[in-house]
């Protein structure tokens, strides 16, 4: 069969990896064609478009970038109509694949959409759009079947892809040596994989390097861009950089400071202490502000409805508070209930093996409609 997909960001990329992997094996004469990464790409078939050219966040980066999305949108939905996929699956990335599936169910393609969008969070309303035009609705987070229901929407429950991933790392006894660290104990530094988010998020992170002269720091470096991006923030910090190693970093690390996002529920599965930080565009936090209704950002808070992380945004994102809550959880009591939070969200996210079962299900789905 042939299958279309659409990631528009690193973990979408990474999820959409492992569901390719899936699908090769539930169908073995799988054919594929997509938007997504390098991840994506190695698991075979045709890379359209590379997410690094489509990820902008926040209302005012989206406004200055509509030329750049309308375009992408529209060379996507010529590219999907020529394949004529038996299913379209769209991964997370709501902004763009939204629109992608109503132009697809107009067309008579059937749409699976794999992580869902966080309707939950504001604008709860938009699940009446997905009712009309997503066949089929595969969420990861547990609280997610219950609000879909209230709104009378049937989805299926698979599981947290993160685990899948996880559950297949093997550490590297050679990381250390192999980036020249040292023995002091490793702070991990991850700033995100978009520009705009490591340029705002990535100088405030470095600014408490000095505060902790007995550790190291480590940034976790996104594929897309190249040292001597990362070196115009360094200057001449004594900071490690590694790319493509974020699994085999927190796996050594003592405790992080990370961008809100999916990186810091993987943080948290890998049992690193952490700071949550976000910083966004002055026009863009206002919007949400006025928008959003939730009582957290990072999914660690969310999953367990309740802060285990603390979350530094906009203004208390700043090198007084990052370096006073990066303290408490270097050790003693901040560490300690930090590790006793993260064993409750253990036990919400379950078994790994959400690709496999994504995947079956989209094949008992399209063999339903045949």
């Amino acid at each position: 069969m042939k299958y279309y997909l659409i990631a528009g960001e690193a973990s979408g990329d990474l999820h959409g990896a492992n569901l390719m992997k899936a699908l090769k094996v539930e169908d073995a004469q799988a054919e594929f064609r997509y938007f997504g990464g390098d991840k994506m790409q190695a698991e075979g078939g045709k890379l359209v478009k590379h997410y690094a050219d489509m990820a902008f966040m926040g209302f005012t980066e989206v406004l200055l970038n509509l030329r750049t999305i309308l375009k992408n949108m529209k060379a996507c939905k010529a590219d999907v109509l020529a394949y004529q996929p038996d299913v379209l699956v769209l991964i997370d990335f709501p902004g763009f694949n939204l629109k992608i599936a109503e132009f697809a169910k107009q067309h008579g393609i059937k749409v699976c959409y794999y992580i869902s969008p966080k309707v939950w969070a504001w604008n709860q309303k938009r699940v009446l759009k997905i009712k009309r035009i997503v066949d089929h609705m595969f969420c990861i987070l547990p609280f997610e079947v219950a609000f879909y229901k209230e709104w009378g929407m049937k989805v299926d429950y698979v599981g947290n892809p993160l685990l899948d991933e996880i559950s297949q790392f093997v550490p590297n006894v050679h990381f250390k040596t192999e980036h020249q660290l040292n023995d002091q104990p490793i702070i991990a530094l991850l700033p995100g994989s978009r520009k705009q988010e490591i340029e705002r998020l990535l100088p405030v992170m470095l600014s408490v390097v000095d505060q902790f002269k007995n550790y190291q720091f480590v940034i976790a470096a996104a594929p897309t861009f190249g040292a001597d991006y990362y070196q115009q923030f360094m200057g001449n910090k004594k900071v490690a950089l590694v790319f493509n190693q974020t699994y085999q970093l927190l796996h050594y690390a003592h405790a992080a400071v990370v961008a809100s996002g999916t990186a810091t529920l993987e943080t948290a599965l890998f049992n690193v202490p952490q700071v949550v930080v976000y910083k966004g565009g002055t026009i863009s936090i206002a919007i949400a502000r006025l928008l959003v209704n939730i009582r957290f950002i990072s999914l660690v808070n969310l999953i367990v409805d309740r802060k285990i992380v603390t979350e530094l945004i906009q203004e208390d994102c700043n090198p007084q508070k990052v370096t006073e809550e990066l303290t408490q959880i270097i050790d003693g009591k901040g560490r300690a209930e930090m590790l006793e939070g993260y064993a409750h969200l253990h036990q919400f996210m379950g078994a790994a093996g959400a690709s496999e079962r994504t995947a079956r299900l989209i094949m008992s789905y399209i063999k339903a409609y045949s």
